[in-house]
């Protein structure tokens, strides 16, 4: 991979680390101010969504040992 490539997704996984805590940030708010539970059920969903995309960057970015 080249080094721009490889650098453009280490952005990408800031970017997305960085979404992820301000979900989990709101979440939290949401329930501790008792919003509606279906809302707080797609703002996990959307977390969760945020999650995979993040894993499957990183497994471009960090290679697997094993193989």
């Amino acid at each position: 991979m080249a080094d721009q490539e490889q650098a453009e997704l280490r952005l990408q996984l800031a970017r997305l680390r960085q979404e992820h805590m301000d979900f989990d940030l709101a979440i939290n708010a949401m329930e501790a101010t008792g919003c509606d539970r279906l809302a707080v059920q797609r703002m996990k969903k959307k977390k969760l969504v945020i999650k995979d995309r993040l894993q499957d960057i990183e497994d471009q970015v960090i290679p697997d040992l094993t193989a």
